[in-house]
C-alpha cells in the first residue's frame, strides 16, 4: 500500500482534493487503486490531468510528512498550456474552487471509514457545518500566510491551505458526531439554562452556522437585557458578527461584564473581511474590559498578532483566568509574544490550549515564559504548532515548573530526540499526570526510551500513553513494556501506532500485556509491520480482559492465515477486534523482507513465544 499527502504539479503545490480522503490519517491518503492513476487537481482555476507513475516508497524520517516520493509527468498538454501553467497565480482560490473543497470535505466526513467506525459517522447536517468551518479556518490561515509574501505565486499558501484542511478534517472525524442532548432539540436561538449550581448559561452556538444581522442580533440577545438576569456564562461562537450586530451586542456586554465569569467568543468573525473582523474583535474587547473572568475562549478566529492585539483591552485586564483557549488562531511567533505580553498574570491558570497554530520555535520560547508563570497548570495542549527542537527544549524545560500537570498534549511537532530527552527530565515532577500525548514528535528510540523510563518512575495514576508515529523499533520495546507494567493498575489506553516495532517488538509488548491490567480498554499497534506471529500473540494477550474494548492492528503485514488466527482468538467477542481492511498480506518490512518469509519468522520467534501459548477465549 502506498501513501501520499500532496501532489507537486510542475513546481506548484496543490492539494489532491479529487482523491477520497475518507480513510486518511493526518492527511495521508492510502492508495490501493491500480496504477497508473489519473488525478484531476481541482485546487487550480483550471483542472490539469496528472499521471502518477513509478511510485517509490522509502523509509520515512517522519511519517507525518514523508512516506512516498512521487515522480510524475504531465500529459496531453500543449506547449502554450504548459507556459500558462507556469504563469498561474495560485492564490487566492476562486469561490467555486473553495466550494469544491467544501463539498469534498462533506463527502469525506459522511463516508464510512476506519475512523468513522471507531468514532462514529457524522450526519450530513453536521458534516456541512464542519466542512464550512474547516474550509473557512484553513483559508484564513493560508491567506494570512500569503499576505506575508504578496510577491510570491501563492504556492506556499496553497500548501498551507491543503494541510490545514486535511488536519482539521481528521480532527472533525475523530471528534465524532455530537451527542444529542435534550436542549439541542430546542429551536434555533434558544438559550440553554443550567440551574443546578444557581448559575445560568447563555448559549447561541446551536443551529446552523450563519452571519448574524442587526435585527437578528437584537432578537437573539433579548434575554441578556432582562433586568435581574443572572447570566454568568455566555457563548457567542458559531455566529459571525458584523459591525451592525456587534454594535447591538456591545452595550449588552458592558452591562453584564461585572457578573460574567466565562466568555466564549470563538469563531465569531468567520467570513468577514480582515478590517471588519479586527474592528468587531476590538469592540468586544473594549466592552468586556475589566471583567473578572475564569474562562476565556478566543479560538477559531484566525487572530494572528493583529487579532491578539485587537483583544488587548480584554486580555490586559485579566489576572484570574483559570482556562484560556487559543486554538486554530494562526498564533505566530509575534502573536505568541503578544499573548505573553498582554496577560498580566497566569498564576491561577489551570488549562492552556494552543493547538493548531503557527507558533514555531521562537513562539514556543515565548510560551515557555508563560508556563514558568503558571504554577497551577493542569492541562497544557501545544499540539500541531510547528515547534522543532530549538523551541521544544525550552518548552520542555519550562514544563518542569508545572508540578500540578494532569494532561499534556504535544502531538504533531518536530521535537526530535533532544527535546524528547529534555522533556523526560521534566516528567519526574508530574506526580498527578493522567494523560500524555507525544505522537508524531520524531522521538525515535532514544527519545522514546528516555520518556518511558521517566514515566515508569513517576505519574502513579497514568491512564493514557500515546507515542504513535515516532519511528520506534523493537529496540525500545523492552523499555516501553516495563513502563506499561509499572502503570498496569491505572492504564486505560496505549497507542503505539505508525511505528516500526515489527513482530519482535510487538511480542515483547504482548508479554507485558499478559499481566493484569484491570482498567485497560484500548491498544493500538496499527501500521507497525506486524506479521502473523506478532498479531496472534498480541491478540491473545488482550483477549478476555474485563472491560477491554478495542485492539487495532490494521495496516500491518498479516497473512490471510494470520488474520484467520486473530479472528479465531476473538470469536466470542468480535466487536473488540478493530477492522483489518488496510492490512497488506504482501507488504514489505522496513528492511525489505516480504510476507513470504512469514512462516520463517514464526520459527525464529519461537523462543519468544514460550509461555504465550495460544488459548481460545472461554
Amino acid at each position: 500500500m502506498y501513501y501520499f499527502d500532496y501532489v507537486f504539479l510542475k513546481g506548484y503545490f496543490a492539494p489532491a482534493i479529487g482523491i477520497d480522503l475518507s480513510t486518511s490519517y493526518y492527511g495521508w491518503v492510502p492508495l490501493s487503486l491500480p496504477l497508473p492513476l489519473t488525478l484531476i487537481i481541482t485546487s487550480l482555476s483550471k483542472p490539469f490531468p496528472l499521471l502518477l507513475s513509478q511510485f517509490s516508497p522509502e523509509k520515512p524520517s517522519h511519517r507525518r510528512t514523508k512516506s512516498l516520493y512521487l515522480r510524475h509527468r504531465l500529459f496531453n498538454m500543449e506547449p502554450t498550456a504548459q507556459h500558462r501553467l507556469h504563469s498561474i497565480k495560485l492564490w487566492p482560490p476562486s469561490p467555486s474552487t473553495r466550494q469544491v473543497l467544501v463539498d469534498r470535505i462533506i463527502k469525506n466526513l459522511t463516508t464510512p471509514s476506519i475512523l468513522s467506525r471507531k468514532y462514529g459517522l457524522l450526519s450530513t447536517e453536521e458534516a456541512e457545518e464542519d466542512a464550512k468551518r474547516i474550509e473557512s479556518a484553513a483559508f484564513a490561515t493560508a491567506n494570512q500566510h500569503f499576505e506575508k509574501e504578496p510577491d510570491g505565486d501563492g504556492s506556499s499558501a496553497v500548501q498551507l491551505y491543503a494541510k490545514e484542511s486535511s488536519t482539521l478534517m481528521v480532527e472533525a472525524v475523530k471528534r465524532g458526531p455530537s451527542i444529542k442532548e435534550e436542549h439541542e432539540a430546542m429551536p434555533m436561538y434558544e438559550t440553554v439554562t443550567v440551574t443546578a449550581d444557581h448559575e445560568t448559561v447563555f448559549d447561541i452556538s446551536g443551529g446552523s452556522r450563519a452571519f448574524l444581522k442587526e435585527d437578528e442580533a437584537k432578537e437573539l440577545l433579548k434575554p441578556l437585557q432582562k433586568p435581574g438576569n443572572e447570566y454568568k456564562k455566555i457563548r457567542f461562537s458559531n455566529r459571525s458578527f458584523g459591525l451592525d450586530a456587534a454594535r447591538v451586542a456591545v452595550p449588552i456586554l458592558v452591562s453584564l461584564k461585572d457578573q460574567l465569569t466565562e466568555v466564549d467568543l470563538s469563531d465569531i468573525v468567520a467570513g468577514r473581511p480582515e478590517d471588519e473582523a479586527l474592528e468587531v474583535m476590538s469592540m468586544f474587547s473594549s466592552s468586556l474590559k475589566g471583567s473578572d473572568l475564569r474562562y476565556l475562549n478566543l479560538s477559531d478566529n484566525a487572530l494572528g498578532e493583529k487579532g491578539i492585539r485587537a483583544f488587548e483591552e480584554l486580555l490586559s485586564s485579566q489576572s484570574n483566568l483559570e482556562e484560556l483557549y487559543l486554538i486554530n488562531n494562526g498564533i505566530s511567533e509575534e502573536a505568541a509574544k503578544a499573548v505573553c505580553e498582554l496577560i498580566p498574570s497566569t498564576k491561577k491558570l489551570k488549562i492552556l490550549h494552543f493547538h493548531n497554530n503557527m507558533t514555531g520555535d521562537e513562539g514556543a520560547v515565548a510560551i515557555s515564559e508563560l508556563l514558568r508563570k503558571s504554577p497551577l497548570l493542569e492541562d497544557f495542549r501545544c499540539s500541531s504548532t510547528r515547534v522543532g527542537s530549538e523551541g521544544g527544549v525550552p518548552l520542555s524545560e519550562a514544563l518542569a515548573t508545572c508540578t500540578h500537570l494532569k494532561k499534556l498534549d504535544l502531538r504533531d511537532n518536530m521535537f526530535g530526540v533532544e527535546a524528547g530527552v529534555a522533556l523526560s527530565k521534566s516528567i519526574s515532577v508530574f506526580t498527578n499526570l493522567t494523560e500524555i500525548y507525544l505522537s508524531y514528535l520524531n522521538l525515535e528510540n532514544e527519545g522514546a526510551l528516555a520518556l518511558s523510563n521517566a514515566l515508569k518512575d513517576s505519574a502513579a495514576s497514568l491512564e493514557v500513553i500515546d507515542m504513535a508515529g515516532n519511528d520506534i523499533t523493537s529496540e525500545a520495546a523492552p523499555g516501553l513494556a516495563a513502563c506499561f507494567v509499572a502503570k498496569k493498575e491505572s492504564l486505560t489506553k496505549i497507542n503505539l501506532s505508525e511505528n516500526e516495532l515489527g513482530d519482535e517488538g510487538t511480542i515483547v509488548i504482548a508479554k507485558a500485556l499478559k499481566e493484569e491490567f484491570p482498567r485497560l480498554t484500548e491498544v493500538d499497534l496499527s501500521v507497525n509491520a506486524i506479521r502473523r506471529a506478532g498479531a496472534r500473540v498480541l491478540a491473545q494477550a488482550v483477549v478476555g480482559k474485563p472491560g477491554f474494548k478495542l485492539l487495532n492492528i490494521d495496516g500491518n503485514f498479516v497473512s490471510d492465515e494470520g488474520v484467520d488466527d486473530v479472528k479465531e482468538v476473538f470469536k466470542n467477542s468480535p466487536d473488540v477486534l478493530g477492522p483489518l481492511d488496510e492490512n497488506d498480506p504482501e507488504g514489505q518490512t522496513f528492511d525489505g523482507e516480504d510476507e513470504e518469509n512469514g512462516d520463517d519468522d514464526d520459527e525464529e520467534l519461537g523462543s519468544k513465544l514460550k509461555g504465550l501459548e495460544i488459548k481460545q477465549e472461554e
